[in-house]
């Protein structure tokens, strides 16, 4: 979910990486992901170290590969293995997440947080859209990063507004 949200991932994508597609970077995270619905190419998100360590992508994604191999072996080092794993009821490994599989986990993720909002596939675009747009990112930042093309007017729509007054165009104008 940390890593997602940073790169705006559909369910698919976490589904699809494999270890060699995600890189440990002096500065972050490199994720190598697979995009395009019928032309397809990969781009290269770049995820920061976060202030707050305890929602940092990149030391949350190293804690979690550095155990998963502690625990479960050195097969899960493999750059062909599942990036990232579902794990059952009794702490083994089934193998790689499929999208329903990420879908399910978020929801389960959201929902011991307390988050009282209904995930789909896309809440983590709509998630760093929103967010970065409500912290003034620039248009052409949140679009690379979230790996939609410069001229998407779709990119728009993941946008959400929270009650049109903090975050409203004619505020403070005259």
């Amino acid at each position: 979910m940390l890593t997602g949200f940073h790169y705006a991932s559909r369910s698919q994508d976490p589904a699809g990486l494999l270890t060699g597609d995600v890189t440990l970077h002096p500065r972050g995270l490199v994720i190598a992901v697979l995009t395009g619905k019928t032309k397809h190419s990969v781009r290269n998100a770049k995820i920061r170290y976060a202030d707050d360590p305890e929602i940092c992508p990149v030391r949350a994604w190293s804690a979690y590969r550095t155990r998963l191999v502690a625990e479960h072996g050195q097969r899960w080092a493999d750059p062909s293995a599942p990036a990232f794993v579902g794990i059952d009821q009794w702490g083994h490994v089934t193998g790689g997440m499929v999208p329903d599989s990420v879908t399910r986990a978020i929801k389960r993720i959201s929902k011991r947080a307390g988050v009282p909002i209904a995930w789909t596939g896309h809440s983590l675009r709509i998630g760093l859209a929103s967010v970065a747009r409500r912290a003034g990112r620039d248009g052409i930042a949140i679009v690379d990063q979230g790996g939609w093309a410069r001229q998407s007017r779709s990119m728009l729509g993941y946008m959400q507004r929270d009650d049109g007054w903090d975050d409203n165009a004619s505020a403070s104008l005259g």
